[in-house]
């Protein structure tokens, strides 16, 4: 089932077979010269998909993507290159790395297993969260700038404090203009955020940028909404660590873990 969001707004155009442009939906929350990682995250899972639907795999699910940020990504056009670097009936393992300026900026890599029957044996996630229609809409563009962020429509369950945030996520901002997109990939769009929700230091005085994102899914996502429910630790030595249960509307779906790089500004 595909879903086409948000015809007149989007945070990508399709430049050809490859190629695409951000809009300023996209831009980055740390400076506005960059794209915010989130909606290329979904991206890159729009053109593996894309790639995988010429294979007709359909019996094999997404379990596990994992996203490494090699440098800056400018607010530039780009292209995204799919391979399929190990092929099987039952594992598959596919990567897609966005190229900007002939400069590998992110890599993703993502292993698609076979899909089953399996509600006999399900058990052991957390429990889902109160509905989001219920949950406290949020002013979040108070603490962060961006046209990303300004896309959002944020919902917190509870009251957040430092490194401690349960937070519903959406947005009316379609991935690629006029293109069905499924619900994986708009949700894992969503995702990256998660080190946002609330800061454990101001990030007008510290930075702690994450460098890679990795997503484990038990269930795939359906609905609109991603759940957070996000806890943020900072070490002693300059690195941290935001881990995330993931929920959709019918509860816990999966786990995501970022690492973080952490340094005062200047």
């Amino acid at each position: 089932m595909t879903q086409t969001t948000g015809l007149a707004a989007s945070y990508f155009e399709r430049l050809g077979p490859h190629g695409f442009k951000p809009t300023h939906h996209a831009s980055g929350a740390w400076r506005s010269d960059e794209q915010h990682f989130s909606p290329l995250g979904g991206l890159l899972v729009h053109a593996i998909e894309r790639a995988r639907a010429a294979e007709q795999r359909p019996e094999l699910v997404l379990g596990r993507v994992s996203f490494d940020i090699l440098g800056k990504i400018d607010l530039d056009e780009f292209e995204i290159q799919v391979e399929t670097l190990r092929p099987g009936r039952t594992i598959e393992l596919v990567e897609a790395t966005a190229v900007i300026g002939q400069r590998p900026a992110v890599r993703a890599r993502a292993w698609f297993l076979a899909g089953q029957d399996t509600s006999a044996v399900a058990g052991g996630a957390d429990e889902p969260l109160p509905d989001a229609d219920a949950a406290q809409r949020s002013a979040e563009t108070a603490v962060w700038s961006g046209g990303y962020i300004d896309s959002l429509d944020w919902r917190n369950v509870g009251t957040p404090v430092p490194g401690r945030a349960t937070t519903w996520i959406s947005t009316s901002v379609g991935l690629v203009q006029g293109e069905p997109v499924s619900p994986l990939a708009s949700y894992i769009a969503l995702v990256d955020t998660a080190n946002g929700l609330s800061p454990r230091q101001d990030p007008r005085e510290w930075m702690f940028p994450n460098v890679d994102l990795t997503i484990h899914l038990h269930r795939q996502p359906e609905g609109r909404w991603a759940g957070l429910d996000t806890s943020v630790v900072f070490g002693s030595g300059g690195q941290g660590i935001t881990s995330t249960t993931l929920h959709d509307v019918r509860g816990p779906i999966g786990r995501a873990e970022q690492i973080l790089t952490v340094r005062p500004l200047p």
